[in-house]
């Protein structure tokens, strides 16, 4: 079906935010424009309700990206799934690796086990980008992990650590403050900026988690196999 009527405002000079009923709509959007690039449009930026339409206003202005965005969403239909890779995300839950988890089982009245297993059986889409390089965010979880955010911050969260917050996952691309409650964490490269694109996780993905064991990935990170 067609994508519903949205509302498009200005975003400075050079951008304007389409705001859509959910991240399958921005993502569809998005395809859309990328597949065949109106002249000026420099690049789509899909969130969890909106698309930020970036453009060159020497060629393009805000009223002809009205215009564009409401041809095209014609075009943009959500019909099912989305295309996206599955991606499989290597996880050492608990311990040091991830120093949330029994607070996480405490709040949400289960075992650490019942919450690794809830978390690493249930495929998570990433949302859209953003916080930090690299950092995706992924829905949605189950409502049985569903726990807010720390009352206080850490001034640093380690690079990989894949943490939980409300209905979302995400994992730290590099060392950052951070709020989220930390589960466990994976040894893969999250962003870098060599490779195309930097990002390993983009809007669309559909993300599992394996179970690993930290002698697992001791050992393949002695082999460099990550």
């Amino acid at each position: 079906m067609p994508l519903p009527d949205p509302e498009v405002t200005p975003f400075g000079d050079s951008a304007a935010l389409v705001q859509l009923d959910g991240p399958a709509s921005a993502q569809a959007l998005a395809r859309e424009l990328r597949r065949d690039p109106p002249p000026g449009v420099i690049a789509c930026v899909p969130g969890l309700e909106s698309l930020l339409v970036q453009f060159d206003p020497l060629v393009i202005n805000e009223a002809s990206v009205r215009q564009l965005v409401a041809a095209r969403l014609g075009s943009a239909a959500v019909a099912g799934e989305l295309p996206g890779r599955v991606c499989s995300i290597p996880v050492v839950y608990g311990g040091d690796h991830g120093p949330d988890l029994d607070d996480v089982a405490r709040l949400t009245g289960r075992t650490a086990q019942d919450v690794i297993d809830a978390h690493a059986t249930t495929e998570l889409r990433v949302l859209f980008n953003g916080f930090a390089p690299g950092f995706a965010y992924l829905g949605d979880l189950p409502e049985a992990i569903r726990v807010p955010r720390l009352a206080t911050p850490r001034t640093r969260t380690p690079r990989g650590s894949v943490a939980i917050a409300g209905a979302m996952s995400g994992i730290y691309p590099a060392d950052l403050p951070g709020g989220w409650r930390v589960i466990g964490r994976t040894p893969l490269e999250l962003f870098d900026p060599h490779r195309d694109p930097p990002a390993y996780l983009v809007p669309g993905d559909r993300v599992r988690f394996i179970v690993i064991t930290a002698e697992e990935w001791e050992a393949a990170a002695r082999e460099d196999n990550w």
